[in-house]
């Protein structure tokens, strides 16, 4: 299986799901819970209040691991993502969630609390796919 048919199955997975459950880890204790993600390519993005728990978590330890896919496929494929993750606050980046997203969580695009979680993969592993001798990863370091 070569690394460009394993992006392709990655990719179709990024584009079709959106809810995934984002897991961090702070004193050496899990902590996970359902986001709702959008994809720039392999990089993911969500919002979420600046004053959340996960915010304070990341600055302690910026990885974090995201599994996403399986109901929304047609083989119940999914994703387990390892990742760094970046709290930013660029305006454009919340302009571009706030047009794609629904407006749920937040008033408005201008929220002070509002802040983006930028999702960047260590690598990226496909379970359960049909299409391909899975499981594959892809490693990005």
């Amino acid at each position: 299986m070569n690394k460009a048919q394993v992006l392709t199955e990655v990719e179709k997975i990024l584009n079709s799901s959106r809810i995934g459950v984002l897991s961090t880890a702070h004193n050496n204790v899990p902590n996970s819970r359902y986001m709702v993600f959008y994809n720039d390519d392999l990089t993911l993005y969500t919002k979420t209040n600046i004053d959340s728990t996960k915010v304070s978590e990341f600055k302690d330890n910026p990885r974090a691991h995201i599994l996403l896919g399986y109901d929304d496929t047609n083989n119940r494929s999914f994703l387990e993502i390892d990742a760094q993750v970046e709290v930013i606050n660029d305006q454009a980046t919340i302009d571009w969630l706030w047009e794609t997203q629904d407006k749920t969580f937040f008033d408005s695009k201008d929220d002070p609390e509002l802040c983006v979680l930028k999702v960047t993969p260590n690598s990226i592993k496909i379970m359960n796919d049909d299409t391909i001798d899975s499981p594959q990863t892809i490693n990005f370091d």
